[in-house]
């Protein structure tokens, strides 16, 4: 038995789903482990997401554990099976663990909505507008830390799923950089909210319900609604938010924002303005 010393996000959420499942049951771990014929100490690793599980032994759990959803049993295989070495890999030991976290997340994502504040999304920045909001960190990156944030940055932007942005005017208006750096990330905003799988509202100054949006997030659909998350800017990095209560409630935040929001055809509108204004 192998011990990982640095588990994914994605592995330990598999552990923690396993372990939902065996409390939702009322078993102990030593229950569980009863069940497989193994030691406490490895159902521990397991929901750890410290040690790989393996197919027969998730569905033999999940069967134990009387879980009928197939469709939640068939995503929690493909987790557990999933031998995926992504690009980003080649950034651990280089950058913090978030950012792999981030990149892994994106792969995965079924679709994307996201509602951003005060920054463009990260996964809409241009080079200029990335590198200054990296160079803005305190303390100060060197300059090889800046050139690998903003090179994993550019390498996740790759990625195509349907993504669905709502971004507040304060956003679009801030000047993370110079004038023309402003004027190349609404033009590169405008132009990718033409794409089929991209959709952009934008919530003006001006519009009412702005409480509804106070809060930035990206909200990463899983395989099944059971295994969406969450994400939320945190001093330290990231956090990955799984709890069905949470999801359910941002899951209406989100539903909220989008409703108080320009439709995507005024907001294309609104954006070439602004840009034609720098």
């Amino acid at each position: 038995m192998v011990l990982r010393r640095e588990p994914t996000a994605r592995q330990m959420r598999l552990g923690i789903e396993l372990r939902r499942l065996r409390e939702a049951a009322g078993l102990t771990a030593v229950d569980a482990a009863a069940l497989l014929g193994a030691g406490r100490v490895q159902i521990s690793h397991i929901e750890a997401g410290i040690v790989g599980v393996s197919e027969e032994r998730v569905r033999r759990l999940a069967s134990h554990y009387a879980c009928t959803d197939e469709e939640f049993i068939d995503a929690l295989v493909a987790m557990a099976t999933d031998r995926t070495r992504g690009w980003w890999e080649e950034y651990r030991g280089l950058l913090p663990t978030s950012f792999l976290d981030l990149a892994e997340l994106d792969h995965h994502a079924a679709f994307l909505h996201e509602v951003a504040i005060l920054y463009v999304p990260g996964l809409l920045q241009t080079e200029d507008y990335a590198r200054a909001v990296f160079s803005a960190r305190v303390p100060e990156l060197t300059d090889e830390e800046l050139e690998l944030r903003v090179q994993h940055r550019l390498r996740r932007q790759q990625l195509r799923m349907p993504y669905e942005l709502v971004i507040h005017e304060s956003a679009l208006r801030i000047r993370v950089s110079d004038r023309a750096a402003s004027r190349a990330q609404l033009t590169k905003l405008l132009g990718l909210s033409e794409a089929d799988d991209i959709t952009v509202r934008v919530i003006p100054f001006d519009l009412d319900g702005f409480a509804r949006a106070a809060s930035a997030m990206t909200y990463a659909g899983g395989p099944v609604p059971k295994l969406d998350t969450v994400v939320r800017d945190v001093p330290h990095g990231s956090a990955f938010i799984d709890s069905e209560a949470q999801l359910s409630a941002f899951r209406t935040r989100f539903r909220k924002v989008e409703a108080v929001s320009l439709d995507p055809e005024r907001s294309r509108d609104f954006i070439d303005r602004l840009a034609k204004e720098l």
